[in-house]
């Protein structure tokens, strides 16, 4: 048949590079690599494992039958046990994004004062959220590179001896930077300040690949999402709900309808929901949280700090600058790097893309340009790091970005060592 010129969407990429070499299925030196495994090193959505999408695959089953009633009161089950909790905790056919709308519009009423601080891109992407709804937001400045400060929060809390300030949010783990800030610290920040305000953490990229504890933190609404530690597509966000928030959304007048708490937990307790559930990403959600307790939830966090600390040898043995600035701040989840002066990221980013079919995170925000990012968290072991650290050493030589050479072998050689 004569080449028409039109191209198959379903031949995917490497039909349509076939297609467009003519059928004859050369490329040349300039045309992507996408042959073998594509590397996704993102901080999400994370690499999907293949039990996870079988278990998506399967049927659609009946959202208000017995069976999926079952399935559904398992899921949540299970899923205090990934927030550390006895704390209900809410299930949304949504984005992270809708989990943290959730979480402010079940407690607060227009015009409130809310705390929150600028340690990267999300956390700024939060704070005009609230704003978008009405209510008054405290934004105390920070450093791209630090987490939020304990003492800025008590102190910003002992200023407001008439408690209006009804709610402090922070990022627990700030995907744009790397940066991990110290939840159990602020906590007790806000215990010393001794102010009621709630305690809302987002814990998006961080769930599930690093230690974190709604309940003993005392934090009343954690904000999650499915496409990182969990290993799902994205498509689900959580609010882990405590006592305190719950009594709260009595009196709370934002509106709501979706997103509203109440209404999900009273369906909840018969294992459906109010309307239509995201079906086939809970059949996800309950083979990861089986995966999650196969290997247990200390040793998930452990293997996830072992190949950060062998991300972070590699990128000094490079010579590379990472973005976090403070070593108890460092996270478990990803690293973000910083190129030398000028320098582009995003070119960098390319090349490794184009040449060895790996994706990395881009810079956001401030940092834009600047940094890029490597995502080692969820369906993740030692084997996939050493790739990743390869495909980065040789772009880093591809590119022409002044390096020093040896960093897949620092992190080989602390890997190697059981240190």
């Amino acid at each position: 048949m004569q080449n028409s010129g039109m191209v198959d969407p379903a031949a995917g990429i490497l039909g349509v590079i076939v297609q467009q070499n003519g059928g004859r299925g050369t490329m040349s030196k300039n045309s992507p690599n996408t042959s073998g495994r594509h590397f996704l090193q993102i901080p999400g959505p994370t690499n999907v494992p293949d039990r996870i999408l079988r278990a998506i695959a399967r049927a659609t089953m009946d959202h208000r039958g017995p069976a999926f009633g079952e399935m559904t009161r398992e899921v949540l089950a299970g899923l205090k046990t990934v927030f550390k909790t006895e704390a209900p905790v809410v299930i949304y056919p949504a984005s992270g994004t809708g989990a943290w709308e959730a979480a402010l519009v079940n407690t607060l009423s227009p015009g409130d004062r809310v705390l929150m601080f600028e340690t990267g891109h999300f956390a700024t992407l939060w704070r005009r959220l609230a704003e978008r709804l009405g209510l008054s937001v405290d934004f105390v400045p920070g450093v791209w590179g630090r987490g939020v400060d304990p003492e800025a929060v008590e102190a910003k809390l002992a200023e407001d001896k008439g408690h209006e300030i009804k709610a402090v949010c922070v990022v627990h783990n700030e995907t744009s930077t790397g940066v991990t800030s110290r939840i159990a610290e602020l906590r007790a920040a806000i215990d010393r300040a001794r102010h009621p305000a709630l305690f809302f953490v987002d814990t998006i990229s961080s769930l599930a690949s690093i230690d974190y504890r709604h309940d003993e933190w005392g934090v009343d609404v954690t904000v999650a999402c499915s496409q990182k530690g969990l290993m799902l597509p994205p498509g689900l966000g959580f609010n882990a709900v405590s006592d305190k928030a719950r009594a709260a959304s009595g009196t709370a007048r934002l509106p709501r309808a979706y997103w509203d708490w109440e209404d999900m937990l009273e369906t909840n307790q018969t294992g459906t929901f109010p309307y239509t559930p995201a079906t086939n990403l809970l059949y996800g959600l309950q083979e990861a949280i089986a995966m999650l307790q196969e290997e247990g939830l200390e040793a998930v966090f452990v293997r996830h700090a072992r190949l950060a600390e062998a991300t972070r040898r590699a990128v000094r043995a490079w010579g590379l600058e990472i973005l976090c600035q403070d070593a108890r701040e460092v996270s478990a989840s990803l690293t973000a790097v910083v190129m030398p002066e000028g320098h582009d990221a995003d070119g960098f980013r390319k090349v490794v893309l184009e040449r060895y079919n790996m994706s990395l995170g881009n810079g956001l925000g401030r940092v834009a340009g600047k940094v890029f990012r490597i995502g080692h968290l969820g369906d993740f072991n030692e084997l996939s790091l050493a790739g990743t650290l390869a495909g980065i050493e040789m772009g880093l030589e591809a590119a022409g970005v002044p390096h020093s050479k040896g960093g897949v072998q620092a992190a080989i050689d602390y890997l190697a060592g059981g240190e």
